[in-house]
């Protein structure tokens, strides 16, 4: 595992800074023109402008709260975000457009070294403040609920093999579903989505029947209906009978969901779930030394883990054009790793709220972002 450089007992910054100035407290004469404290700490109430993002669509639940309770700690910034997909978010910020991006899938060490030139010396980094389940979701007259799948049978549906409901590899896991004999229509994402790169990990990882490397574009070879963005194949899915699909949980509406077989259990999807996943799973290595990009363990056989799951990173720079941007991007960034950021955006799309280290070891994360000399 991941190592961290500054310690996952770090002390809480400042989050503490965030609710005394949402309350009107002063800085009693310590604060500078550029509204920190003596100890460094950003004054929400302070900080102006604003910020542009971009990316995943499966965060826009989320996005909406987060950057709607924002304005209630830092009243004279906006902060505006466009669900362009993953991939999009991420060009966004290595071409100057975006000053953040939200990503299903963290950046290559490819786009990391490319993120230097808008970045600085060491680059974008991730944090891991939305936690969610990607939830296998169908729409099949005749099953409502309690469809148990593991991993092998999933990609060969999805990779067209298994075309009907009642075929014999799902009925074996089924015993007691009455399987219709209607066509499977695999429904997918046609744009380039970090949703699709998570599941096509899971299952290039934990099943012997997908030879496609992971991606966030749809394999081509595989034959299927498609739409953009979450919306739209949930949309879709939705308005299908006998159709089949993969979306953040917190999105898909009245379709039902697969349990997956995890070891010898079939796990229900949930928050609990997917942050039991994450949290048994290594960081990454190899980038900026604040990054929290996660390895995530697709074959755990851990007790109420639900393993495809999607780690929605909010990637920011470690250097900034002025001393102002840099506030308004630590304050916005404190905001929603907070217990009340977190809490927001569990009530608004579902989704796991981090842990207390996560979110110490993001605060200190976030303390690094420095301006441009």
């Amino acid at each position: 595992m991941k190592v961290s450089h500054f310690g996952r007992g770090a002390a809480l910054l400042s989050v503490t800074a965030l609710a005394l100035t949402a309350c009107g407290g002063d800085d009693n004469g310590n604060g500078d023109d550029n509204g920190n404290g003596e100890n460094g700490e950003v004054n929400a109430e302070e900080v102006q402008g604003t910020l542009e993002g971009g990316g995943a669509s499966s965060q826009e639940s989320a996005m909406t709260e987060w950057n709607q309770q924002f304005l209630e700690v830092a009243p004279n910034a906006q902060v505006n975000y466009n669900p362009v997909g993953s991939g999009g978010g991420r060009e966004g910020l290595l071409g100057g457009q975006y000053d953040f991006a939200g990503s299903d899938a963290a950046m290559d060490d490819e786009e990391w070294e490319d993120s230097k030139e808008v970045c600085g010396d060491e680059g974008a980094f991730h944090i891991p403040s939305y936690i969610t389940p990607i939830a296998v979701a169908y729409n099949v007259d005749g099953i409502e609920d309690g469809l148990q799948l593991d991993a092998d049978t999933l990609a060969q549906i999805f990779s067209g093999e298994i075309t009907s409901w009642d075929d014999d590899a799902i009925a074996e896991q089924n015993e007691d579903l009455d399987l219709p004999s209607t066509s499977i229509t695999v429904v997918h994402r046609a744009d380039d989505s970090g949703t699709t790169e998570n599941f096509t990990e899971y299952l290039e990882t934990a099943s012997d029947s997908w030879d496609e490397e992971p991606s966030g574009d749809w394999p081509s070879d595989f034959s299927a209906e498609s739409a953009q963005q979450t919306s739209g194949v949930v949309s879709l899915a939705s308005e299908t009978d006998g159709a089949i699909t993969y979306a953040d949980a917190g999105q898909i509406g009245d379709l039902n969901s697969v349990n997956v077989r995890v070891g010898e259990e079939y796990v229900e999807y949930s928050p609990e779930a997917a942050a039991t996943a994450v949290e048994r799973s290594p960081q990454a290595e190899g980038q900026a030394e604040n990054d929290m990009a996660f390895d995530l363990d697709r074959e755990t056989t851990e007790e109420g883990a639900y393993p495809i799951v999607m780690v929605a990173y909010n990637i920011f720079c470690n250097e900034y054009s002025d001393q102002e941007k840099v506030d308004l991007v630590k304050a916005y960034g404190e905001y929603i790793v907070s217990e009340d950021g977190q809490n927001a955006a569990s009530d608004a799309a579902g989704s796991a709220p981090m842990s207390e280290d996560l979110r110490s070891e993001a605060e200190e994360a976030f303390s690094q972002i420095s301006a441009a000399e």
